[in-house]
């Protein structure tokens, strides 16, 4: 299989630079596995779930990661936080092979080396530091720069704990009324963590989908999930996954493709799992997601469970219509 295969013209004007004002008000293109397509309104997912389901989300909180620093001769560069790698050291994204001294504010400062590699320096509290002097790191494809509203929008009202530096953005549509609508109907609302890296947007560079690898994401699944999940499809009821990065939690613990540990009834680990069509589901049953990037894995992860000739013509009819695509974008549910 080809990453050509999951190729399709995606205009520059349909990537929503902006969310919507009410996050439920987002469109909802309803995929069913016959091919039959709806369009409805993302507040209409209620009706598409039913008793004894479980909808299962990711509590993850994205953090300011993006930080805007100068070099000693006043020119300015920017470093996007990656990964905790020691105490004060991250693995960082920046542009060029930068070694030496940036300076973010008086009371934040790092070096640098080869552009991925920091140390920092500062007193107190780090994450505090990191929400006062940091940026949103909305994708780069939305071309603008982040403002004080992203920390609001580019967040879930569910988001719980530091450690994304990309949003779960599926989960963006939900209203706290919403979910308390959900609730009534006597679905199961249950929460994972995990917290989305570079990995999941990282490019494809490969020809073949096979020969890509992706990097681990760290995971946190309390074990009574595990057991829920296994008697609600035992009883013929379905697990609703929010996104591609709450599937691939779930999925690479379920299929075993993970490094885990188990403490207090707390699963921890990681996970680079890759999932793409002819893959075999073990949890997800349906799918909550936003509309992707051609050649991406979340649009591959999603083509896994609707058919990647099912998925291109929605995509198709959407782009046709008009949909938003991408983090503050419309959305998907397969059935």
């Amino acid at each position: 299989m080809k990453v050509t295969d999951f190729d399709f013209s995606l205009p520059e004007n349909l990537i929503a630079k902006r969310p919507l004002k009410e996050r439920s008000c987002s469109r909802l293109l309803v995929i069913h596995r016959t091919g039959r397509l709806e369009h409805k309104v993302f507040s209409d997912l209620p009706a598409y779930i039913e008793e004894g389901d479980i909808l299962l989300i990711n509590n993850t909180k994205v953090f300011p990661a993006r930080l805007h620093g100068f070099k000693k001769n006043g020119a300015k560069i920017e470093i996007l936080l990656v990964r905790k790698k020691g105490d004060k050291e991250w693995e960082v994204l920046s542009k060029g092979n930068f070694t030496g001294h940036v300076k973010i504010s008086e009371e934040l400062q790092v070096e640098l080396y080869k552009g991925s590699s920091a140390q920092f320096r500062y007193s107190g509290d780090f994450m505090d530091m990191i929400w006062k002097h940091g940026n949103m790191p909305i994708p780069p494809y939305i071309k603008r720069t982040p403002d004080e509203s992203d920390k609001k929008t580019y967040q879930t009202v569910f988001a719980k704990k530091d450690g994304s530096i990309a949003a779960p953005t599926a989960g963006l549509h939900f209203t706290d009324t919403l979910i308390k609508q959900i609730a009534s109907k006597g679905i199961k609302i249950r929460e994972l963590t995990l917290h989305v890296g570079i990995g999941t947007f990282r490019p494809i560079r490969t020809e073949r989908v096979d020969e890509h690898s992706m990097e681990s994401e760290h995971f946190e699944i309390d074990k009574g999930i595990i057991s829920e999940i296994r008697e609600t499809k035992a009883l013929g009821k379905r697990i609703i996954s929010v996104g591609t990065t709450t599937t691939r939690a779930i999925e690479g613990y379920m299929s075993g493709i993970c490094n885990v540990s188990s403490h207090n009834g707390r699963l921890t680990g990681s996970t680079d799992i890759f999932i793409y069509p002819g893959y075999s589901f073990s949890a997800v049953d349906s799918l909550i997601t936003n509309f992707h990037l051609p050649r991406s894995t979340p649009l591959m992860l999603t083509s896994a469970l609707t058919g990647r000739e099912n998925l291109i013509k929605a995509y198709k009819e959407a782009v046709a219509l008009g949909y938003r695509f991408l983090s503050y974008g419309d959305a998907m549910l397969i059935l």
